[in-house]
């Protein structure tokens, strides 16, 4: 693929990510996360198939970019999935926690 080409899809992917984006209202960003994960991985495929097959240098610097943005994306979104579930697990006995830790 030509320079030109992957700018297309990568101007593309911006302008349909922002619509996506905002227009989910906040109460459900957060349940939507997980789904969004799902999203990221699929992103970090594409960025390390394009990196895979980069024949120039800056194609491969900024196809080396993605896969570090998809990546710290990916880890984030399943960072506040995992908060985000923590927060639906009920309050503990006082005991319990101290157990929990006593366990590792």
């Amino acid at each position: 693929m030509d320079a030109i080409t992957l700018l297309t899809f990568f101007v593309l992917a911006v302008f349909v990510g922002f619509e996506v984006v905002s227009k989910v209202s906040s109460t459900l960003h957060t349940p939507l996360m997980s789904g969004a994960n799902a999203i990221h991985g699929i992103i970090l495929v594409g960025a390390v198939i394009v990196a895979g097959q980069a024949e120039s240098v800056p194609v491969l610097v900024v196809a080396l970019i993605a896969v570090l943005l998809a990546t710290v994306n990916l880890v984030g979104g399943f960072v506040v999935t995992d908060r985000m579930l923590e927060m639906f697990g009920g309050r503990r006995a006082p005991g319990a926690a101290a157990a929990k830790e006593g366990a590792k």
